[in-house]
């Protein structure tokens, strides 16, 4: 299993009380579809050399996830094991024209950065 984590700061504003506090950070994990599968392009289409590409679309994104308002969202890292990581690559490479890239490597590297975590043992 695989999942694209984002850092998240969100913000409580309920009507006719206080909260203190009123401004929260969490981590947010969206599993990373198969690849090959419907979404697995979710990296080209929304992180660029390891950043958010669109935060506002991210923050609706997480806004939809949550159920907050977002105030600010920023890519981690891809949390991967090395099955995941190895089935990705092998789809990148079996298409590697769609991405115009001349190697598996550039493609990860063009996206994520150096964002991939391989979880030790998996």
């Amino acid at each position: 299993m695989a999942a694209y984590v984002f850092r998240v700061r969100f913000r409580l504003d309920p009507d006719g009380v206080r909260v203190d506090p009123h401004e929260f950070k969490t981590v947010l994990r969206i599993p990373a579809p198969t690849p090959g599968e419907e979404g697995w392009l979710f990296f080209q289409q929304h992180l660029w050399r390891g950043a958010v590409g669109d935060e506002r679309h991210m923050r609706s994104v997480a806004e939809d996830s949550l159920g907050v308002s977002a105030d600010s969202i920023s890519f981690s890292e891809l949390e991967t094991d090395r099955s995941y990581l190895d089935e990705l690559k092998g789809e990148i490479a079996a298409d590697l024209d769609r991405f115009n890239a001349d190697s598996v490597d550039a493609v990860l590297h063009n996206h994520l950065g150096s964002s991939i975590h391989v979880r030790p043992g998996a």
